[in-house]
């Protein structure tokens, strides 16, 4: 991925995956990466991390939608490799909280996204998750 190390606010989230076992410690980090944002790529990245670490399925919610809004308001590539996983997250999140068509409609988006990730690994990764999601979303009776 062509994620930039250098961005504050990913420095910011690659510290809080490195503690995520500090859940207290990382979502203060990720808290710090939401406050530091400066654009809607920025915003994406801090609520994609933010939404790790909530006590609720609602705060889950909010925090994934808050993700997927902010990347559809990025209007260059950056944001390419990382809608996806946005998605998959965020039909998760629906899903969790009974919202089967919204669910529905992020797990198509995630499917159509996925093509923006380079072979390999990570795409591999994603495309078994949006699976999981569109099996469960049947079983659901979505």
């Amino acid at each position: 991925m062509s994620i930039d190390p250098d961005n504050p606010v990913v420095a910011l989230c690659a510290a809080g995956m490195a503690v995520e076992g500090d859940a207290r410690a990382a979502r203060a980090l990720f808290e710090q990466a939401w406050e530091a944002r400066r654009d809607d790529y920025d915003a994406s990245i801090a609520a994609h991390f933010l939404a790790r670490h909530q006590p609720t399925v609602e705060s889950r919610l909010h925090w994934n939608a808050l993700a997927a809004q902010h990347a559809e308001a990025v209007t260059d590539d950056r944001i390419l490799e990382l809608r996806a996983s946005l998605y998959l997250n965020l039909g998760d999140a629906c899903l969790a909280a009974g919202n089967l068509a919204d669910a529905q409609t992020a797990a198509d988006k995630a499917s159509a996204s996925v093509s923006d990730l380079p072979i390999g690994g990570y795409r591999t990764f994603v495309e078994g998750g949006i699976e999981n999601l569109k099996r469960r979303l049947a079983e659901a009776g979505g």
